[in-house]
């Protein structure tokens, strides 16, 4: 035990040394401690906790909302890609080949390799789309074949930065 601690009777230790090796304030000079001013800087702590709670809070929730998005995009597209491969088709399908798909009268879906272009314009069905059979298996709209990958393109850029 240091030389300027001595114990006492159910106290603990006291420190009896100098008021600057003190683990406590001893003098009346120092700073007073107000219960007002102490009640003040809990509200400030806690404002500042609150604000930064509900900051990533809000951040999280426009995660979910953008996840929730991706869930139905995906829902979506898969829902579709089955569709399509349901479509009757008379040849074999081979990925990274464009197909177009016709509607008959009866509401049965078909693909062929003729395009509208390709019947002189005057189709013997009714023209739905175009499609790309992907790798995957998915299939791609005739719109967005030389579309980028923006996703791509982004990972890009933070690999390099």
């Amino acid at each position: 035990m240091s030389k300027d601690y001595k114990k006492h009777e159910g106290k603990g230790d006291i420190h009896e040394g100098h008021g600057r090796s003190a683990p406590y304030p001893v003098s009346r000079l120092g700073a007073s401690v107000d219960l007002v001013d102490l009640a003040q800087q809990i509200t400030i702590a806690d404002s500042h906790i609150n604000t930064r709670v509900s900051a990533k809070l809000q951040l999280i929730a426009d995660q979910i909302r953008h996840l929730q998005d991706e869930a139905r995009d995906a829902l979506t597209t898969a829902q579709r890609d089955q569709e399509l491969h349901q479509a009757q088709c008379n040849f074999k399908r081979i990925p990274g080949k464009t197909y177009h798909l016709y509607q008959r009268g009866d509401g049965s879906n078909y693909f062929s390799m003729l395009g509208p272009d390709d019947w002189g314009g005057n189709p013997p069905h009714e023209y739905r789309h175009s499609y790309r059979l992907e790798n995957d298996m998915s299939w791609t709209p005739a719109g967005q074949i030389d579309k980028p990958d923006d996703s791509r393109e982004l990972v890009k850029r933070l690999l390099q930065d």
